[in-house]
Protein backbone atom coordinates (compact mmCIF):
# COMPACT_ATOMS: atom_id res chain seq x y z
CA UNK A 1 0.00 0.00 0.00
CA UNK A 2 1.33 3.47 -0.50
CA UNK A 3 0.18 6.27 1.51
CA UNK A 4 -0.25 10.23 1.30
CA UNK A 5 0.09 12.72 3.99
CA UNK A 6 -3.53 14.34 4.61
CA UNK A 7 -5.31 17.00 6.31
CA UNK A 8 -3.69 19.84 8.88
CA UNK A 9 -1.57 17.07 10.50
CA UNK A 10 -0.40 15.45 7.46
CA UNK A 11 -1.41 11.74 9.10
CA UNK A 12 -0.55 9.05 6.61
CA UNK A 13 -3.71 7.97 4.87
CA UNK A 14 -4.18 4.89 2.25
CA UNK A 15 -4.47 5.74 -1.38
CA UNK A 16 -7.48 3.19 -1.32
CA UNK A 17 -10.28 4.49 0.72
CA UNK A 18 -12.55 1.84 1.74
CA UNK A 19 -16.08 3.08 1.38
CA UNK A 20 -18.75 2.15 3.40
CA UNK A 21 -22.20 2.81 1.93
CA UNK A 22 -23.49 -0.45 1.16
CA UNK A 23 -22.70 -2.14 4.56
CA UNK A 24 -25.89 -0.75 5.80
CA UNK A 25 -29.50 -2.58 4.90
CA UNK A 26 -30.34 -2.85 1.17
CA UNK A 27 -33.19 -2.97 -0.43
CA UNK A 28 -34.39 -5.99 1.84
CA UNK A 29 -32.96 -6.82 5.08
CA UNK A 30 -31.63 -9.70 4.08
CA UNK A 31 -28.72 -7.50 2.49
CA UNK A 32 -27.45 -5.90 5.63
CA UNK A 33 -23.96 -7.16 6.56
CA UNK A 34 -23.89 -8.84 10.12
CA UNK A 35 -21.42 -6.74 12.83
CA UNK A 36 -18.96 -9.51 12.63
CA UNK A 37 -19.00 -8.83 8.91
CA UNK A 38 -18.21 -5.57 9.05
CA UNK A 39 -15.28 -6.45 11.43
CA UNK A 40 -13.72 -8.83 9.05
CA UNK A 41 -13.89 -6.07 6.11
CA UNK A 42 -12.27 -4.05 8.06
CA UNK A 43 -9.85 -6.51 9.19
CA UNK A 44 -9.48 -6.90 5.72
CA UNK A 45 -8.35 -3.66 4.83
CA UNK A 46 -5.93 -3.22 7.29
CA UNK A 47 -4.27 -6.31 6.04
CA UNK A 48 -4.07 -5.20 3.04
CA UNK A 49 -2.69 -1.57 4.64
CA UNK A 50 -5.96 0.49 3.88
CA UNK A 51 -6.22 3.06 6.74
CA UNK A 52 -8.94 4.80 5.60
CA UNK A 53 -12.94 4.58 5.72
CA UNK A 54 -15.41 7.04 4.24
CA UNK A 55 -19.30 6.92 5.13
CA UNK A 56 -21.86 9.80 5.35
CA UNK A 57 -25.26 10.81 7.09
CA UNK A 58 -27.15 9.78 4.32
CA UNK A 59 -25.93 6.46 3.53
CA UNK A 60 -28.73 3.92 4.39
CA UNK A 61 -30.74 6.90 6.22
CA UNK A 62 -27.85 6.69 8.54
CA UNK A 63 -27.56 3.01 8.87
CA UNK A 64 -24.62 2.74 7.47
CA UNK A 65 -23.08 4.64 10.50
CA UNK A 66 -25.01 2.74 12.77
CA UNK A 67 -23.36 -0.33 11.68
CA UNK A 68 -19.74 1.00 12.04
CA UNK A 69 -20.70 2.23 15.31
CA UNK A 70 -21.98 -1.42 16.32
CA UNK A 71 -18.42 -2.62 15.19
CA UNK A 72 -16.51 0.02 16.91
CA UNK A 73 -18.70 -0.43 20.13
CA UNK A 74 -17.94 -4.54 19.96
CA UNK A 75 -14.25 -3.82 19.14
CA UNK A 76 -12.92 -0.47 20.64
CA UNK A 77 -9.63 -1.22 19.23
CA UNK A 78 -10.45 -0.74 15.69
CA UNK A 79 -11.64 3.04 16.09
CA UNK A 80 -8.21 3.93 16.58
CA UNK A 81 -6.60 2.04 13.74
CA UNK A 82 -8.36 4.09 11.12
CA UNK A 83 -8.58 7.45 9.75
CA UNK A 84 -12.73 8.24 9.48
CA UNK A 85 -14.32 10.47 7.37
CA UNK A 86 -17.94 11.32 7.00
CA UNK A 87 -20.22 13.39 4.90
CA UNK A 88 -23.37 15.73 5.96
CA UNK A 89 -25.06 18.37 3.83
CA UNK A 90 -28.05 16.33 1.82
CA UNK A 91 -31.08 16.10 3.50
CA UNK A 92 -33.90 13.31 2.83
CA UNK A 93 -37.27 14.86 3.25
CA UNK A 94 -40.35 12.49 3.54
CA UNK A 95 -41.34 14.95 0.02
CA UNK A 96 -38.16 15.31 -1.61
CA UNK A 97 -34.66 15.56 -0.92
CA UNK A 98 -32.12 18.73 -0.99
CA UNK A 99 -29.25 19.99 0.47
CA UNK A 100 -28.60 21.94 3.60
CA UNK A 101 -25.29 23.69 4.65
CA UNK A 102 -26.82 26.01 7.42
CA UNK A 103 -24.67 26.03 11.11
CA UNK A 104 -27.64 24.55 12.65
CA UNK A 105 -27.86 21.39 10.11
CA UNK A 106 -24.20 21.29 10.00
CA UNK A 107 -23.73 20.66 13.93
CA UNK A 108 -26.82 18.86 14.48
CA UNK A 109 -25.74 16.30 11.47
CA UNK A 110 -21.75 16.18 13.27
CA UNK A 111 -23.63 14.94 16.60
CA UNK A 112 -25.64 12.55 15.07
CA UNK A 113 -23.02 11.18 13.54
CA UNK A 114 -20.89 10.81 16.50
CA UNK A 115 -23.38 9.16 18.24
CA UNK A 116 -24.39 6.72 15.10
CA UNK A 117 -20.09 5.63 15.24
CA UNK A 118 -19.65 5.36 18.86
CA UNK A 119 -16.90 7.67 18.29
CA UNK A 120 -16.25 11.33 20.44
CA UNK A 121 -14.00 12.60 17.27
CA UNK A 122 -14.30 12.52 12.67
CA UNK A 123 -11.12 12.82 11.45
CA UNK A 124 -12.46 14.51 8.40
CA UNK A 125 -15.51 15.83 7.65
CA UNK A 126 -17.03 16.65 4.27
CA UNK A 127 -20.00 18.56 3.20
CA UNK A 128 -21.71 16.74 0.86
CA UNK A 129 -23.09 17.83 -2.58
CA UNK A 130 -23.01 21.91 -2.87
CA UNK A 131 -26.05 23.98 -1.77
CA UNK A 132 -26.59 27.00 -3.47
CA UNK A 133 -28.08 28.90 -0.56
CA UNK A 134 -24.55 28.13 1.56
CA UNK A 135 -23.83 30.97 3.51
CA UNK A 136 -19.87 30.56 3.90
CA UNK A 137 -20.00 32.80 7.59
CA UNK A 138 -22.15 30.45 9.29
CA UNK A 139 -20.47 27.19 7.25
CA UNK A 140 -16.98 29.21 9.10
CA UNK A 141 -18.83 29.36 12.31
CA UNK A 142 -19.73 25.95 12.55
CA UNK A 143 -16.50 24.65 11.05
CA UNK A 144 -14.62 26.55 14.16
CA UNK A 145 -17.25 25.60 16.89
CA UNK A 146 -16.07 21.68 15.42
CA UNK A 147 -12.82 22.28 15.59
CA UNK A 148 -12.59 23.70 18.84
CA UNK A 149 -14.41 21.08 20.32
CA UNK A 150 -12.71 18.82 19.35
CA UNK A 151 -15.46 16.79 17.47
CA UNK A 152 -13.63 17.31 13.87
CA UNK A 153 -10.26 17.32 13.31
CA UNK A 154 -9.94 18.11 9.32
CA UNK A 155 -12.74 20.20 6.88
CA UNK A 156 -13.50 19.25 3.09
CA UNK A 157 -15.99 18.92 0.19
CA UNK A 158 -17.90 16.58 -2.13
CA UNK A 159 -18.57 17.58 -5.64
CA UNK A 160 -17.70 21.41 -5.42
CA UNK A 161 -16.35 23.27 -8.16
CA UNK A 162 -13.18 25.96 -7.72
CA UNK A 163 -15.10 28.48 -7.23
CA UNK A 164 -17.25 26.99 -4.73
CA UNK A 165 -14.46 26.19 -2.74
CA UNK A 166 -12.85 29.69 -3.41
CA UNK A 167 -16.26 31.30 -2.03
CA UNK A 168 -15.73 29.19 0.98
CA UNK A 169 -12.13 29.49 1.99
CA UNK A 170 -12.32 33.54 2.04
CA UNK A 171 -14.19 32.96 5.27
CA UNK A 172 -12.82 29.49 6.63
CA UNK A 173 -10.66 29.66 9.29
CA UNK A 174 -8.79 26.25 8.41
CA UNK A 175 -8.42 24.50 5.55
CA UNK A 176 -10.02 23.07 2.89
CA UNK A 177 -8.51 19.32 2.72
CA UNK A 178 -10.16 17.47 0.20
CA UNK A 179 -12.48 17.20 -2.37
CA UNK A 180 -14.32 14.22 -3.60
CA UNK A 181 -15.43 13.57 -7.67
CA UNK A 182 -16.60 10.89 -9.41
CA UNK A 183 -13.64 9.92 -11.93
CA UNK A 184 -13.36 6.49 -13.31
CA UNK A 185 -11.50 5.08 -16.37
CA UNK A 186 -14.89 5.04 -17.62
CA UNK A 187 -15.72 8.62 -16.27
CA UNK A 188 -13.48 10.95 -17.67
CA UNK A 189 -14.90 14.98 -17.99
CA UNK A 190 -12.31 16.21 -16.09
CA UNK A 191 -9.64 15.22 -18.02
CA UNK A 192 -11.88 15.45 -21.24
CA UNK A 193 -12.07 19.45 -21.59
CA UNK A 194 -7.85 19.69 -20.82
CA UNK A 195 -7.08 17.49 -23.72
CA UNK A 196 -9.41 19.19 -26.29
CA UNK A 197 -8.57 22.69 -24.71
CA UNK A 198 -9.18 25.41 -28.10
CA UNK A 199 -11.03 23.18 -30.31
CA UNK A 200 -14.32 22.95 -31.48
CA UNK A 201 -15.79 19.46 -30.22
CA UNK A 202 -18.23 19.03 -27.24
CA UNK A 203 -14.87 17.27 -25.51
CA UNK A 204 -13.56 20.62 -24.85
CA UNK A 205 -16.36 21.85 -22.61
CA UNK A 206 -15.02 22.35 -19.18
CA UNK A 207 -17.89 21.66 -17.11
CA UNK A 208 -15.61 21.09 -13.66
CA UNK A 209 -13.76 24.96 -13.70
CA UNK A 210 -10.16 22.80 -13.45
CA UNK A 211 -11.00 21.04 -10.34
CA UNK A 212 -8.00 18.65 -10.77
CA UNK A 213 -5.79 21.82 -11.54
CA UNK A 214 -7.14 23.97 -9.04
CA UNK A 215 -6.97 20.99 -6.01
CA UNK A 216 -3.36 20.34 -7.62
CA UNK A 217 -2.24 24.15 -7.05
CA UNK A 218 -3.63 24.24 -3.59
CA UNK A 219 -2.65 21.21 -1.72
CA UNK A 220 -6.30 19.46 -2.01
CA UNK A 221 -6.67 16.13 -2.40
CA UNK A 222 -8.96 15.02 -4.98
CA UNK A 223 -11.02 11.61 -3.79
CA UNK A 224 -12.43 9.48 -6.80
CA UNK A 225 -15.82 8.47 -6.12
CA UNK A 226 -17.33 5.68 -8.27
CA UNK A 227 -13.81 4.35 -9.47
CA UNK A 228 -14.98 1.51 -11.03
CA UNK A 229 -18.38 2.52 -13.02
CA UNK A 230 -19.77 4.35 -15.84
CA UNK A 231 -22.14 7.11 -16.05
CA UNK A 232 -24.27 8.50 -13.42
CA UNK A 233 -24.20 4.97 -11.13
CA UNK A 234 -24.89 3.68 -14.44
CA UNK A 235 -22.67 0.37 -13.20
CA UNK A 236 -19.65 -1.45 -12.90
CA UNK A 237 -17.67 -0.97 -16.59
CA UNK A 238 -15.39 -3.95 -15.79
CA UNK A 239 -16.81 -7.01 -17.77
CA UNK A 240 -19.72 -5.01 -18.97
CA UNK A 241 -20.30 -5.48 -22.46
CA UNK A 242 -21.08 -1.72 -23.10
CA UNK A 243 -17.31 -1.53 -22.91
CA UNK A 244 -15.43 -4.55 -25.02
CA UNK A 245 -12.21 -2.37 -25.77
CA UNK A 246 -11.64 -1.23 -22.71
CA UNK A 247 -11.60 -4.23 -20.73
CA UNK A 248 -9.79 -6.08 -23.33
CA UNK A 249 -6.94 -3.58 -22.56
CA UNK A 250 -7.93 -3.76 -18.96
CA UNK A 251 -7.64 -7.78 -18.35
CA UNK A 252 -4.07 -7.82 -20.90
CA UNK A 253 -2.62 -5.10 -18.54
CA UNK A 254 -3.69 -7.23 -15.24
CA UNK A 255 -2.49 -10.39 -17.15
CA UNK A 256 1.21 -8.96 -17.85
CA UNK A 257 1.28 -7.53 -14.41
CA UNK A 258 -0.75 -10.82 -12.52
CA UNK A 259 -3.23 -8.52 -10.87
CA UNK A 260 -6.22 -8.23 -10.83
CA UNK A 261 -8.64 -5.53 -13.30
CA UNK A 262 -10.27 -4.58 -10.35
CA UNK A 263 -6.33 -3.10 -9.33
CA UNK A 264 -5.43 -2.19 -13.09
CA UNK A 265 -8.70 0.09 -12.95
CA UNK A 266 -7.78 2.01 -10.28
CA UNK A 267 -3.99 2.16 -10.51
CA UNK A 268 -5.32 4.29 -13.56
CA UNK A 269 -6.47 6.97 -10.67
CA UNK A 270 -3.74 6.41 -8.75
CA UNK A 271 -1.52 7.41 -12.00
CA UNK A 272 -2.44 10.83 -11.88
CA UNK A 273 0.56 12.76 -10.29
CA UNK A 274 -1.65 14.45 -7.99
CA UNK A 275 -2.79 13.86 -4.21
CA UNK A 276 -5.25 11.47 -5.30
CA UNK A 277 -7.13 8.70 -3.44
CA UNK A 278 -9.24 6.33 -5.31
CA UNK A 279 -12.50 4.59 -3.28
CA UNK A 280 -13.65 1.68 -3.19
CA UNK A 281 -17.62 0.00 -2.01
CA UNK A 282 -17.37 -3.66 -1.99
CA UNK A 283 -18.09 -5.46 0.91
CA UNK A 284 -16.43 -8.22 -0.19
CA UNK A 285 -13.08 -8.95 1.33
CA UNK A 286 -11.55 -10.73 -1.65
CA UNK A 287 -12.54 -7.72 -3.71
CA UNK A 288 -10.93 -5.42 -0.82
CA UNK A 289 -7.58 -7.20 -1.51
CA UNK A 290 -8.12 -6.89 -4.96
CA UNK A 291 -8.29 -3.10 -5.26
CA UNK A 292 -5.21 -2.92 -2.64
CA UNK A 293 -3.24 -4.62 -5.34
CA UNK A 294 -3.57 -0.89 -7.23
CA UNK A 295 -1.23 0.61 -4.99
CA UNK A 296 0.88 -2.02 -5.01
CA UNK A 297 2.56 -0.57 -9.23
CA UNK A 298 2.33 2.14 -11.09
CA UNK A 299 0.96 1.98 -14.74
CA UNK A 300 3.19 3.34 -17.57
CA UNK A 301 2.19 6.74 -19.45
CA UNK A 302 1.48 3.83 -22.78
CA UNK A 303 -0.50 1.47 -20.69
CA UNK A 304 -2.09 4.65 -19.05
CA UNK A 305 -2.87 6.80 -22.44
CA UNK A 306 -3.97 2.91 -23.58
CA UNK A 307 -6.82 2.37 -20.96
CA UNK A 308 -8.14 6.17 -21.45
CA UNK A 309 -8.76 5.66 -25.25
CA UNK A 310 -10.04 2.33 -24.96
CA UNK A 311 -12.51 4.17 -23.22
CA UNK A 312 -13.54 5.39 -26.77
CA UNK A 313 -11.98 8.50 -25.76
CA UNK A 314 -10.30 10.47 -28.95
CA UNK A 315 -7.26 12.89 -28.59
CA UNK A 316 -6.80 15.87 -30.44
Amino acid sequence: MRYIPFGSDRREVSEIVLGLMRIGPGKTTANSMSVPEVGYLLDTALDTGINMLDNADIYANGACEEKLGEVFAARPELRQKFFLQTKCGIVKDPDFTYFDFSKEHILKSVDGSLARMKTDHIDSLLLHRPDALMEPEEIAEAFDILKASGKVLNFGLSNCSPMMIERLKKYLPMPIVADQIQLSAAFTPTLDAGFNFNTATDASIMRDGGIIEYCSFNDITIQAWSALQYGFFGGVFLGSEKYPVLNKVIDRIAEEKQVTNTAVALAWILRLPISVQAIIGTTKPQRVRDAAEAASFTLSRKEWYEIYLAAGNILP
